[in-house]
């Protein structure tokens, strides 16, 4: 373990936070230096000393070895919510010390629970040092840290591995800097394009930008109570549908659409079974609601689609009290909530790709249970997917499914009840950031269920694997 090169790695992923911490702190003296301006700036000038530190007094550093990588992945996230959540802490009001922290990964994390009763109450500059851990969030501390990697450093790709799934590479077909760079640019391209669409439908452009970061970010986090119910706009509500429904895209194929103009991207398989479990989960949701009275045929589809796109994309919006929803459909937008969208994205979940191909191999099993003698192979379109690959899928859905199961246990024994459990654990893990069962209320949870759902967000937005294999490295000396 190289102390210098971790070091370094991770201040420079801090600087990214303390560069958001300035920013905010321009919003704060715009508005004339509002109540956040001291703890946001005692903030940043703790968490830029912190990140330039290494600077200081490592002048020159090693290649990174692929143990050092997962450190600086793990280590990168875990400073990124101790430091992110100085700002709340400092303010005060509902933030006590598990409060700032949950509310810190929360957003970190992209996954936009909050413990917060009225968030219209904070200042304009938390609201947007909020919205802001959600960009930093949304493409992962870890690309911003690779942005600035050396280009001749061989962890690179290496270390894009671990933020993308083997058919997310595939997708782009490039080398890791080209694909950072093209993931930057859709990112930003569509922050920017919906926030001037919000801001001409008729939001504030304070309003258009937090809300751009949180649906790119797939995030969830609003600067209303109410969330987008708030501005009670078809038109408003259309952008952000539109917005969140590319953002669960792989941006490798929205940046092929948007260079070609082809629509063959969306032939992708993944993406057909992206569309088409949108299309399935809408049409028997806006059903229930319209048999069950107080919908039209038009504002049941609308509310259904909406929400399940939400969901089913880990953003988190919500236009309706979906808790108050038929259980059919409650459940439904739950398993929305487990599968989320595609690979190469920003959303969270199990991942549409890894569904995809365990459904393909459990038709190729009863195939060959029928055939003994031939031979199935998994196929995603006309490209064969590998063993490993399959393998891997099934594995990851099996560790999700279980540590998820664990985890509701857990809640039960804090007090919670299991449709309350079975509600937050889901949208902890799958970063969804909204329940669509049970009560809700986050902010009566007890201390030890806030800092189990954070630590869900957190397995769920690194996809779990970094963070076993820094606990087995630590609980073995092999792995030293």
């Amino acid at each position: 373990m190289d102390i210098k090169v971790i070091s370094v790695n991770v201040g420079k992923a801090l600087l990214v936070s303390a560069l958001f911490m300035f920013l905010s702190l321009v919003v704060s003296l715009s508005g004339g230096m509002d109540e956040a301006f001291s703890s946001l700036l005692i903030s940043f000038l703790i968490t830029l000393t912190v990140g330039a530190f290494p600077f200081i007094f490592v002048r020159k550093t090693s290649s990174i070895s692929m143990s050092d990588g997962f450190l600086i992945i793990t280590i990168s996230w875990l400073l990124s919510f101790v430091f992110g959540m100085l700002p709340y802490l400092l303010y005060g009001g509902e933030f006590t010390l598990v409060n700032a922290f949950f509310e810190s990964v929360s957003g970190y994390t992209t996954t936009g629970f909050s413990i917060l009763k009225d968030v219209e109450a904070l200042p304009k500059s938390l609201l947007f040092w909020r919205s802001s851990t959600h960009f930093i969030g949304g493409l992962g501390v870890i690309v911003f840290l690779l942005l600035i990697l050396p280009e001749s450093s061989p962890f690179r790709l290496r270390i894009t591995n671990l933020e993308l799934s083997s058919l997310s590479r595939e997708g782009y077909r490039y080398r890791s800097s080209r694909t950072v760079r093209i993931m930057c640019t859709v990112y930003i391209g569509l922050v920017v394009v919906e926030t001037l669409l919000l801001w001409g439908a008729g939001m504030s452009f304070f309003d258009a930008i937090n809300h751009s970061f949180s649906t790119i970010a797939t995030g969830g986090f609003s600067t209303r109570n109410a969330s987008i119910a708030y501005y009670d706009s078809r038109v408003i509500e259309a952008i952000i549908f539109l917005f969140m429904l590319f953002a669960g895209m792989h941006f490798g194929l929205i940046f092929t659409f948007v260079t070609t103009g082809s629509f063959k991207v969306f032939k992708h398989p993944v993406m057909r079974f992206y569309l088409i479990t949108i299309a399935v989960m809408t049409f028997f949701v806006a059903c229930e609601l319209f048999a069950g009275g107080g919908h039209t045929v038009g504002s049941a589809l609308w509310d259904s689609a909406f929400q399940v796109v939400s969901a089913l994309t880990s953003t988190g919006f919500t236009t309706a009290d979906v808790i108050n929803w038929p259980m059919m459909s409650s459940f439904l937008i739950l398993c929305c909530g487990i599968q989320c969208a595609c690979s190469g994205s920003t959303t969270g979940g199990v991942k549409t790709d890894r569904i995809l191909i365990a459904v393909k191999a459990m038709g190729c099993e009863i195939r060959k249970r029928l055939h003994p003698n031939s031979v199935y192979p998994v196929r995603v379109g006309n490209h064969p997917v590998n063993d490993e690959n399959v393998t891997s899928a099934i594995l990851y859905i099996t560790l999700y499914l279980l540590l998820a199961a664990v985890s509701v246990v857990i809640f039960l024994i804090a007090g919670s009840d299991l449709t309350d459990s079975l509600a937050i654990e889901m949208a902890s893990i799958g970063n969804v950031g909204f329940v669509s069962m049970g009560s809700g209320d986050l902010a009566g949870l007890p201390a030890v269920s806030k800092l189990l759902s954070a630590f869900n967000m957190f397995l769920g937005r690194v996809e779990i694997y970094p963070v076993l294999i820094v606990i087995y490295m630590m609980f073995n000396r092999k792995g030293k």
